[in-house]
This record gives structure tokens, C-alpha cells and sequence, in this order.
């Protein structure tokens, strides 16, 4: 499953994975396969898990780090490097210098993190982007290409609302995190606005916690930013439903001044598995006209991410979407939402007895 903007490249290079995690056995592993991408190999530091990914899907399991470098610039491959935020800098800094790669988001897990990354970058030649894959998912290309197109208009409000069961567990390392929910979900929907709308001119960021999340920081949140006195977005999450199927959600709408364009998001709807992704557009207060995707967000995306890496490699593209410039500047909003969460939440004065 390919994106139907850009031709494919005419020879991929093959991928090197480091990571075993279940984000590659789940999205990573399976789109390449789909999309006719060569994976060389895998490596992990808890060896036995890459082994049995290994062999569950016919691929190479590296003994160490080093090996998978090695034979990744003997072959010239390209690295995908779906690790937790913590293990990002000293793996960059291992990496070999002008090295093509992929990195897992987010960015960091602050902005001085982000930062920090950048220059490793920089400073090692390595070319690449951050994987916020959402912006290649099926029905968000679909959706731009409406918008692009004035299907519904000029578009001036975004929404993303997510309220599901998502099961926390299946990432241990985010037990302990200082910063979780905003940092490792809705980092997506951040991103992709700022592909919609571009930079936003204010913020407000509100966090919560759950009872039933002792051990979890932020897994709650609400961000409303503007962009003016005629656009804005909100995201709002709510992780924690525990009611069956029909009044959960996972969608992306737009409003434009002649349209309606909402996108259902399956995978957080019983996730890993998810539900079909679709979209329904309504122009000028017209009956709906459901359109059905060439595929869904988990796993055809992952696929699309690697193609743009495939052709920045071969130098069919020179720029990439989600470059570690602009994935710094998702982590820079990031930043402002928990700032906003921190310093910008108000509590409001009493009412008094009698209307002034």
C-alpha cells in the first residue's frame, strides 16, 4: 500500500531496524512487508524478543547494535530506530555519520531534549525525519487532498477527539514518565494540525490524571490554539472509557465555510486492531457521501513514512515531511501545551451575593 501522490521509488534500500517493541510487530513490520520493502534485519537489547520477532517474520536478527550499523552502511540501507525517548540521544550519537534514517516520536521528551537531538543531527550528518506517521495515513492524505482541492470551502476549524480504551500496559516505559499522554498520543494530533494550519498564535492546555492510572502521569487532555480571529483546532482525549461500543470516538472534522469533512481514526477504537478508518464529507449542507480509504492509519501509514524516507535515500526527493527541523518545532508546541498546563489554568473568582 503506497501513497498515490508520488510514484515509487524504483529500488528501496533495504531497512534496518533497531527496536522489537510492539509498535514494529504491529505497524512497522507488517507495511513494509505490504508495501514490498526489504527488511534486512532487526536488533534489540533484550535479545530474545528480537529473536522470536525474527523468526516469526523471516527476517535477520543482529546479535548487537554494531553488526546492524555495519552491514547497514555495507549495503547501504536505511536505519528505523523505534526506540523510547530516553534511549534516542546515545543511540543518534552511535549511529553512523550521514546516515539516512527514521526515528521514532516523539522528538525527545522535552524541548531541551529536542534540542539536544538536533544538534546530534547536525552534527553527525544523519538526514532523515521523525516518524509522526499519522500525516501519511490513508484517509488524512485523502483529507488533505479535499482541502487542498476547496471541497469544503477554507477550512477554519479543526477538532480531534479521541475517547477509547487504550491499553497503557502493552509500553512499560511509560511507567515513570514525568510527561505522558500529550507527549506520547496527542503529539500526533499536534502535528498534524500544525500540517493544516501551520503554527498556531495561542494556546490552552489542560492535563489530568486517572485514578484508575496511579502510575501514569498526564493520560487526559485538552488543547484548544488559534490561529487567528477565524481558525482554530481542539484536541481532546480521554483514554479511560470503559462503556461498550457507541458513544467511543476517534475522528478527525474540519469545518470549511461550504463543508464538513470527518474522518474516523479506527485504531484507537480497540486497539491494536482497530476499526475500518473512513471518511464522510458534506458540501454545502448536502447529504453525506461516505468515501472509503485505500487502507487504514495503523498499518499503512508506517509505509508511507518509510517511502518518503526511500526517496529521500535515492535522491528522488532532496526534502522530507517531518524533518528533525520541523518534528523540533512539534516538540516546541508540545512544550507549550504542558507550560500551559502548568501556568496557564486559572482559578475563577467567587461569584458575589448580589449582580454588580
Amino acid at each position: 500500500m503506497q501513497p498515490a501522490s508520488k510514484s515509487l521509488v524504483t529500488q528501496a534500500r533495504p531497512i534496518y531496524v533497531i527496536g522489537a517493541g510492539s509498535i514494529v510487530r504491529d505497524a512497522h513490520l507488517p507495511a513494509y512487508r505490504d508495501a514490498g520493502f526489504p527488511i534486512a534485519g532487526i536488533f534489540d537489547i533484550d535479545t530474545a524478543r528480537a529473536e522470536t520477532l525474527a523468526r516469526e517474520t523471516g527476517i535477520v536478527a543482529f546479535k548487537t547494535r554494531e553488526e546492524l550499523f555495519a552491514a547497514c552502511v555495507e549495503h547501504a540501507g536505511v536505519l528505523d530506530l523505534a526506540l523510547p525517548p530516553a534511549a534516542m540521544a546515545e543511540t543518534l550519537r552511535a549511529t553512523p555519520k550521514g546516515a539516512v534514517l527514521l526515528l521514532q516520536k516523539p522528538f525527545g521528551r522535552t524541548l531541551a531534549e529536542a534540542t539536544e537531538l538536533l544538534e546530534i543531527t547536525r552534527e553527525r550528518q544523519l538526514r532523515g525525519a521523525v516518524n509522526f506517521q499519522l500525516r501519511h495515513a490513508p484517509c488524512v492524505e485523502e483529507v488533505r487532498a479535499l482541502v487542498d482541492a476547496g471541497a469544503i470551502g477554507e477550512a477554519i476549524d479543526v477538532e480531534l477527539r479521541v475517547v477509547c480504551t487504550m491499553p497503557w500496559e502493552t509500553w512499560p516505559f511509560m511507567v515513570g514518565m514525568e510527561r505522558m499522554e500529550v507527549l506520547m498520543h496527542s503529539i500526533h494530533y499536534l502535528d498534524l494540525v500544525r500540517a493544516f494550519f501551520g503554527e498556531p498564535a495561542g494556546i490552552w492546555c489542560s492535563i489530568a490524571r486517572h485514578p484508575l492510572a496511579q502510575h501514569l502521569a498526564d493520560t487526559r487532555s485538552t488543547t484548544v490554539m488559534n490561529f487567528g480571529e477565524m481558525r482554530r483546532a481542539v484536541v481532546t482525549t480521554f483514554h479511560h472509557h470503559r462503556a461498550p461500543q457507541g458513544h467511543d470516538a476517534s475522528h478527525l472534522k474540519i469545518e470549511g465555510t461550504r463543508g464538513t469533512i470527518v474522518a474516523q481514526l479506527g485504531v484507537n477504537l480497540d486497539y491494536p486492531r482497530g476499526r475500518a478508518d473512513h471518511i464522510d464529507l458534506s458540501q454545502d449542507g448536502g447529504a453525506w457521501k461516505r468515501i472509503t480509504p485505500r487502507g487504514n492509519w495503523f498499518p499503512h501509514a508506517f509505509a508511507g513514512s518509510m517511502h518518503a524516507l526511500q526517496r529521500l535515500a535515492t535522491g528522488v526527493d532532496a526534502t522530507i515531511e517531518s524533518s528533525f527541523e520541523d518534528a523540533w518545532r512539534t516538540m516546541a508546541l508540545v512544550e507549550t501545551c504542558y507550560r500551559s498546563a502548568n501556568l496557564g489554568e486559572r482559578v475563577p473568582d467567587p461569584p458575589t451575593r448580589t449582580a454588580p
